[in-house]
C-alpha cells in the first residue's frame, strides 16, 4: 500500500430500514439485548468508560481574574488591557466523544462451539460499547465489513439511534464472504474527519492472511495508520474449538469463506498435530501484526465471557492513564 498519497475510499452502500421491515423475532432479540446490556452498563461500566477515553480537546468557557500560580500563557491580554488588571481564559475539557463500532460480518464469524457464534459475541460487545457511549452522551456510528464495505451508519446520539444500530447488526445480510481488514481501515481513514474512538471487532482471519506474511502485513499497516489519527481498539473474537480438532474419524468440512470442501481424517494424530501447529503459526503472526499496528487489543473467547475481557481492558487502560 502506498501511504504517500491520499487514501482511496470505497463507497459504502446506503441503506434505510423501516421499522416494519424487521421480523418480530429480530425486534425481540434487540429488546432483550438492550435490557441485558443496560443492566451490565449500569452495574459494571459506570465510570469505567468515562475515565478510560479522553475528551477531544479543551474548549473556552469563561474568563476569571488571575491569581498567583496561574499559567501566564492563559492570560487574555486584550481583556487585561481593558480591565486594568490581569484576567485568564478558563477552558473545560470537551468530553463528548465520537465512537465507531466496526464489525466483521464475513462468513468465518458464523462459527461457535457454545451458546454464541463469534458474530453474535461481536453483536453483544457492540451493544455494550454502544450503550456505554449513550450513557455518556457520546455519538456512536457503525461500519459493517467483509471483503467489501457492507454498511456504514454515521455517528449520532440517542437511544433510538443505538437501537437502529443493533437492528442492523442482527438483520443485515452480507454480500461478501471473506475478510479484508485493510478495506475497513482505509474506508474509515477517508471518511472520519474528527478524532474518534474505534472498536474494531473481528476474528482477524483475513483473506490476505494465510499465504504470504508480507502481503498479510498490509492490514496491519492500515490499522497503524488509522491508529495515528484515532484511538483504535482491536477486539479479537475467537472460539477455542478452532484451536484443536476432536478425534471423530473421517469428516467433511467446508471453508465458509471460499466454499472449498475437504474430507479429513481427524483420527490421524499427525494430521491433528499439523493442524494445531498451523493454527499456532497463524495466531502468532496475527499477534505480531497487531503489535506492529500499535493498537490496543482485547481478546474475547466466544465460548466464554465476552464481558470480563472488556472490563479488564478498561481497568488496565485506566491504570495506564
Amino acid at each position: 500500500m502506498d501511504t504517500r498519497g491520499s487514501v482511496e475510499v470505497p463507497k459504502a452502500p446506503t441503506w434505510s430500514f423501516a421499522a416494519h421491515a424487521f421480523p418480530s423475532e429480530v425486534l425481540q432479540k434487540v429488546k432483550l439485548l438492550e435490557i441485558r446490556t443496560r443492566k451490565l452498563v449500569n452495574n459494571l461500566f459506570s465510570g469505567e468508560y468515562h475515565t478510560v477515553f479522553k475528551g477531544q480537546g479543551m474548549t473556552f468557557s469563561d474568563f476569571r481574574e488571575y491569581v498567583p500560580g496561574d499559567d501566564i500563557r492563559a492570560i487574555s491580554w486584550t481583556l487585561t488591557a481593558r480591565a486594568g488588571k490581569p484576567f485568564i481564559k478558563k477552558f473545560d475539557e470537551e468530553r463528548e466523544l465520537t465512537v465507531f463500532i466496526v464489525v466483521d460480518i464475513s462468513r468465518s464469524t458464523d462459527f461457535g462451539s457454545n451458546e454464541l457464534l463469534k458474530g453474535e459475541a461481536m453483536t453483544h460487545l457492540a451493544a455494550l460499547v454502544a450503550f456505554s457511549a449513550v450513557r455518556n452522551k457520546d455519538q456512536v456510528g457503525l461500519l459493517l465489513f467483509s471483503d467489501i464495505i457492507e454498511h456504514f451508519v454515521p455517528a449520532k446520539k440517542g437511544r433510538g439511534h443505538t437501537q437502529r444500530l443493533l437492528r442492523d447488526l442482527y438483520y443485515f445480510k452480507p454480500r461478501g464472504k471473506k475478510t479484508r481488514i485493510a478495506q475497513a481501515a482505509n474506508h474509515l481513514l477517508g471518511v472520519l474527519k474528527k478524532r474518534s474512538v474505534i472498536f474494531f471487532m473481528s476474528d482477524f482471519i483475513d483473506s490476505e492472511f494465510s499465504a504470504e506474511p508480507l502481503k498479510a502485513a498490509t492490514w496491519a499497516e492500515s490499522l497503524r495508520l488509522l491508529g495515528r489519527k484515532h484511538d483504535v481498539v482491536a477486539v479479537v473474537v475467537r472460539d477455542r474449538a478452532e484451536l484443536e480438532l476432536p478425534d471423530v474419524g473421517l469428516v467433511e468440512i467446508q471453508d465458509p469463506e471460499t466454499d472449498e470442501v475437504l474430507t479429513i481424517d481427524t483420527s490421524s494424530r499427525a494430521f491433528r498435530e499439523s493442524y494445531a501447529a498451523e493454527l499456532r503459526r497463524r495466531r502468532d503472526l496475527r499477534d505480531r501484526l497487531l503489535r506492529q499496528a500499535q493498537v490496543d487489543r482485547v481478546e474475547v473467547d466466544s465460548a466464554g465471557s465476552y464481558v470480563n475481557p472488556l472490563v479488564q481492558f478498561f481497568e488496565r487502560r485506566r491504570g495506564r492513564s
